[in-house]
């Protein structure tokens, strides 16, 4: 097959069998419509309710824009491929999928680190944390985290564009990612597994031993605390987190921890589906079922049609 640097490419989606693609597109429909759903309930919680304008409620709400680009990125295109059966895409647009994609992975990454430094701030200086987490220093951290997730996904993707590709490529996967394409790729692409590889390493070892370093420091205060309440008061600000740290790194570690140009079995598929869809449809019910304020602004925006006036 001739190679070519603008090659059309075929998503096979998540099953060769058709009798399979009407329910999983039912399934997977339904799944994006309760993610973009709960997400928007939760920034709406956020926003009306000025008690819950805090740090906390920033990132938290940061954290719902991010999941509702991410599940924005890759799903209604797995779903097009499902109804219509119809998985081709362009370069152009496998080159756009992919550059969000990495976007939004980056800053999921990046602001579950800076949620965990929010966190530290709170438990083990509590006295401080209106000077530490200042709305500025809020403010620096998002938008810094915007910053770098934009450039690490620019460098990957302008990377990705030089490279030559057979045309007509089937790409084993239901999105454009990075491994699937180096794999198919008819270049040399140590470069681009080199960078990979070292960027991934900086931010997502970095980010989980900040994540790492938080929880030592918030669990060796806790243990000094002398009431069980206020050790349970104490976690009851991080389990929703904790919950979130671990859902979304288990299942990017299921998926990456591996050469990016190697095959890719049924199984990454599945881990790839849990942390583009599942995990970003689960994020907003997991802080809503575990807090008391945010179900109380649920119930105000709720009951407001039936107060008076």
């Amino acid at each position: 097959m001739n190679c070519s640097q603008a090659p059309g490419f075929v998503l096979l989606g998540l099953s060769r069998d058709r009798e399979r693609w009407k329910p999983l597109f039912s399934i997977f429909l339904a799944l994006y419509l309760l993610g973009l759903l709960g997400n928007l309930l939760l920034l709406l919680a956020i926003g009306a309710d000025v008690h819950l304008h805090t740090p906390m409620y920033f990132f938290l709400s940061q954290l719902s824009i991010i999941d509702l680009c991410f599940i924005t990125t890759t799903t209604p295109k797995m779903l097009e491929t499902l109804w219509t059966g119809d998985g081709s895409i362009s370069f152009s647009g496998c080159l756009t999928q992919l550059y969000f994609f990495a976007v939004f992975a980056d800053m999921d990454n990046l602001l579950l680190a800076v949620m965990a430094i929010d966190r530290y701030a709170a438990i083990c200086h509590p006295l401080h944390y209106p000077l530490l987490m200042t709305s500025c220093r809020c403010g620096v951290l998002a938008s810094g985290s915007w910053g770098v997730a934009h450039c690490v996904s620019l460098v990957h993707t302008l990377l990705i564009s030089q490279l030559s590709f057979h045309n007509n490529q089937e790409i084993p996967h239901f999105f454009c990612d990075f491994g699937p394409l180096l794999w198919l790729s008819c270049s040399n692409t140590h470069l681009n597994e080199s960078l990979m590889m070292a960027l991934a390493g900086v931010l997502g070892l970095g980010a989980l031993f900040c994540i790492v370093s938080s929880y030592g420091c918030i669990f060796y205060a806790v243990a000094r605390v002398s009431s069980a309440q206020g050790k349970r008061k104490a976690l009851a600000t991080c389990s929703s987190h904790l919950s979130m740290v671990l859902l979304f790194y288990s299942t990017v570690f299921a998926t990456y921890l591996k050469p990016p140009s190697s095959s890719h079995s049924s199984g990454e598929v599945v881990a790839a589906v849990m942390y583009t869809l599942v995990t970003p449809t689960l994020n907003p019910f997991i802080y809503s079922l575990r807090n008391k304020d945010v179900k109380n602004s649920l119930r105000k925006i709720l009951n407001m049609e039936k107060s008076p006036g």
